[in-house]
């Protein structure tokens, strides 16, 4: 995968470990999606683009990495991920934590961080309800996987308690706390407004401020007057809603924006032809892109039709066509450096057309007409115009339905729905990953409706599983099950290159994803 030379690490689970702390653009401007400015980051505002609008603003309900760039901005966990090429963590809002054996992680808070809006400091009581709030059934949190086993939090002093789980949970250190379920709220201010948000946070504690959002728009983060720890670098952060990159591209190299991820077809001439006073850098990514079926839909209820869809799809021809030859070809939904990343998928990586129109002959199906849904960006386009391409060769005719972000993220819930390629993003340990395909998820985030008693087995057993070979055997295995099942045909797991000013000292993640509180000024 592009990006080379980068060192991947799995964060483990410690023991009594302590770390201190042009047309499109004029057409974009005018509906009001950019400044109408150049972008002037040295003077106080960052501008940048997320490729999608924020959803929720609870960490409860957050719909991914979108909603959790601004929450680890405005919010607080115990840690935070440490940006650089390698997976780490660096404590946030806990001044100490330490894991005092499986099941069993002590924590003690900084005495200076206080909530917006005259909620007070942030107290241990704090870190229980935004903990337990998740894990509770009643509230129907959709990010309550990230909590795994947890039990509960005990509260030992103010501003110290001990997070108490059912048993050993590798991913606490790598997902559940630096990312979405780790957010601390205001236990107080969520009370005050009947125990959840939707868009408008109620009180928030980090470096930023959440100052505004315009629907489809833009969100605005301001400098928090009242943040003690390292000072926000920005006065202002415009996170700029633009759902294609070519169409980001365009407002970077206008000056309308000052950080931006690009298309992978513009890697080699940003290269060749470099922007005067930007920086191009390449990054793995986490992300994976398969094409789904819907094992509910009366039309997809033949494994032999679903095997044969397998088969037909040539991923060679998508990387080269949608991909521009700058991703590689996915094994499964858990990327290269991980645990249980498998070296070749069942249903191989290249069509095979014999086999495939086999299949087809086996299934007694004849006249077949399917639809595949799709969210409205350039490379999706084209590879679902190759997939279709493929599945014409062996009888099927397929439509492909474009959507807008808005409209294609609420197609998990619809029974009727076909085929869909979709994209998730991830996080660096595997059970993030098999954690949206259980049962449980069926109609939620597993849009599928794939249901398997041995792959929920293995999820569960997995997430506790000291040894590395045995537990990265389970998720090779629960990966297998997702394909024997016919629903799935997996693709890519892409790459993130990024563009930004050399007057803007970019914070990323690994897989090259913002940690915004921690950008700064060259």
């Amino acid at each position: 995968m592009n990006g080379a030379n980068i060192a991947w690490t799995r964060v483990g689970l410690p023991r009594r470990s302590f770390l201190k702390g042009a047309s499109a653009l004029g057409g974009l401007a005018a509906a009001g999606l950019l400044p109408t400015r150049r972008a002037q980051a040295a003077g106080g505002t960052l501008r940048t683009r997320t490729y999608a609008d924020i959803r929720s603003m609870d960490p409860a309900f957050s719909q991914g990495v979108v909603d959790e760039e601004i929450h680890a901005a405005i919010y607080n966990k115990l840690i935070q991920y440490k940006p650089g090429r390698e997976w780490g963590w660096q404590l946030d809002a806990a001044a100490m934590i330490e894991q005092a054996d499986d099941t069993h992680i002590n924590f003690a808070l900084r005495d200076d961080i206080g909530f917006t809006n005259g909620f007070g400091a942030m107290t241990a009581e704090d870190v229980k309800f935004s903990f337990e709030r998740i894990i509770d059934d009643t509230l129907e949190s959709t990010n309550k996987p990230d909590w795994g086993p947890l039990s509960h939090v005990e509260v030992t002093g103010e501003r110290t308690g001990t997070i108490v789980l059912k048993n050993a949970f590798q991913p606490l250190w790598s997902i559940t706390l630096p990312y979405i379920a780790g957010n601390i709220v205001s236990k107080a201010a969520f009370d005050s407004v009947g125990g959840k948000i939707d868009t408008q946070p109620v009180a928030t504690s980090g470096p930023y401020l959440h100052a505004g959002w315009e629907p489809k728009q833009k969100t605005t983060l301001r400098r928090n007057p009242d943040w003690k720890g390292d000072p926000a670098a920005f006065d202002e952060i415009q996170i700029y809603h633009i759902d294609d990159e070519k169409a980001a591209e365009i407002a970077f190299e206008a000056g309308e924006i000052d950080f931006t991820r690009v298309s992978l077809d513009s890697v080699e001439r940003l290269k060749s032809n470099p922007i005067t006073g930007a920086t191009l850098e390449e990054f793995p990514s986490l992300y994976y892109v398969w094409v789904g079926m819907n094992l509910d839909n009366p039309k997809l209820g033949n494994l032999k039709l679903r095997q044969a869809i397998q088969h037909a799809i040539d991923v060679p021809t998508i990387m080269a066509a949608a991909y521009f030859g700058a991703a590689e070809p996915s094994t499964g939904i858990i990327a290269p450096g991980l645990a249980g990343h498998r070296d070749v998928p069942l249903t191989g990586v290249a069509a095979d057309l014999e086999k495939a129109q086999a299949l087809m002959a086996e299934s007694g199906e004849a006249g077949v007409s399917l639809a595949i849904d799709v969210l409205n960006k350039s490379a999706n386009v084209t590879a679902a115009q190759i997939i279709q391409a493929n599945l014409a060769a062996i009888g099927i005719t397929l439509e492909i339905r474009l959507h807008e972000g808005a409209t294609f993220w609420e197609l998990g819930s619809n029974e009727d729905l076909e085929l869909v390629l979709n994209r998730y993003s991830m996080t660096p340990d595997p059970y993030y990953a098999t954690s949206w395909f259980i049962t449980e998820q069926a109609g939620v985030w597993n849009w599928e409706r794939f249901r398997s008693e041995e792959f929920d087995k293995l999820h569960l057993a997995a997430q506790s599983e000291g040894d590395p070979a045995a537990r990265a055997a389970m998720y090779a295995r629960a990966q297998d099950l997702m394909e024997e099942s016919g629903a799935y045909k997996f693709l890519t797991h892409e790459a993130t290159p990024v563009i930004y000013r050399d007057g803007v000292t970019p914070a990323l993640r690994p897989d090259g994803l913002p940690l915004y509180r921690y950008f700064g000024k060259a």
